[in-house]
């Protein structure tokens, strides 16, 4: 029986991915910080629960006793001033717990990535793979150094390492979908002129392609997870602001919502709140993304359940 463990799985999608496989036959060890996982994830036999600091590689070596795979979500999103924090919670806290993987012999790391790490890509010319590109925003930088990390340890190892590079994940109970879904509600939603092209993913088929990832052989590198779809973020955002009833986004210039995300982190530094909006987040967005999807349709999950968004709007 294949034990898996899952950083992060107090969060979004790592709770997801627990909710999904719990059900597989698998072991789970499920690795939390101060957030305590969801509460129909407990008193299941095949699911343990370990409390860790990343920042703290001796706390981890209980969650990867015995573990075959380890899942990477865990990090911060919505806070204020991530270009401060980003470089050590992503990259110094992901070296620990790949220096610790290693040592307990886990045969596999997955990292949830994205194509931002290429910088810009378009349908035309989408992202192949490379640790090569010039991201913009700290989130990207970050993530790149954390792929470059473990390409590095996988040459000089025995392990096999992993990265899906995952397209904006839609449906209901997606964070960032149901923050905009809550900014579209009160009229705050609002985006800019230019087109923006994004590559999407359904939450169902996103957590198929990750299931796959762990439980095939020979998985290894560079995976790009998205549907066939292409469109842009403005196409997109019409489309799940008439699916909810609401008005469409305002056309707003880069510098007011560039001081609208100033706000809210303001408020997240006075008060200790999240941000459901930073500027990093403005950056990162703005920057076109789409990947090449040969390996995962040839090697992950060859049939989507949605190819395209518009197949899977009602998930929303």
């Amino acid at each position: 029986m294949k034990t898996v463990l899952i950083t992060g799985a107090a969060g979004n999608l790592g709770g997801l991915l627990a909710d999904y496989l719990k059900d597989s036959g698998m072991i789970l060890n499920l690795l939390i910080h101060k957030k305590d996982i969801d509460p129909k994830l407990k008193g299941i036999a095949n699911i343990n629960v370990f409390k860790a600091d990343l920042g703290n590689k001796d706390s981890l070596t209980p969650s990867l006793k015995n573990v075959d795979t380890v899942v990477h979500f865990a990090g911060i999103l919505f806070k204020h001033n991530p270009e401060k924090f980003l470089p050590k919670t992503n990259t110094i806290y992901f070296k620990n717990l790949v220096e610790k993987a290693i040592e307990n012999k886990v045969k596999r790391i997955i990292l949830i990535s994205f194509p931002h790490v290429e910088g810009e890509t378009v349908p035309e010319n989408p992202a192949k793979g490379s640790l090569n590109g010039k991201p913009i925003s700290m989130h990207a930088k970050t993530r790149l150094e954390e792929e470059k990390l473990l390409f590095s340890k996988g040459t000089k190892t025995n392990i096999e390492t992993v990265s899906l590079r995952v397209g904006m994940v839609y449906g209901r109970g997606i964070l960032m979908i149901d923050t905009a879904r809550w900014f579209a509600k009160y009229r705050l939603l609002g985006i800019w002129k230019n087109p923006t092209w994004i590559h999407l993913i359904s939450t169902q088929d996103f957590l198929e392609s990750t299931k796959q990832a762990i439980i095939k052989e020979n998985i290894n590198g560079i995976y790009h997870i998205g549907d066939e779809g292409e469109q842009t973020l403005q196409e997109f955002l019409n489309s799940a602001t008439r699916q909810w009833g609401y008005k469409p986004p305002w056309k707003m210039s880069v510098g007011l919502i560039m001081f609208a995300a100033g706000i809210f982190e303001l408020i997240s530094f006075i008060f200790c709140t999240k941000s459901p909006l930073t500027k990093d987040f403005i950056k990162i967005g703005m920057v076109s993304y789409y990947g090449d999807t040969k390996r995962m349709r040839s090697e992950l999950i060859k049939d989507l359940k949605c190819k395209t968004y518009k197949e899977g709007i009602e998930t929303m």
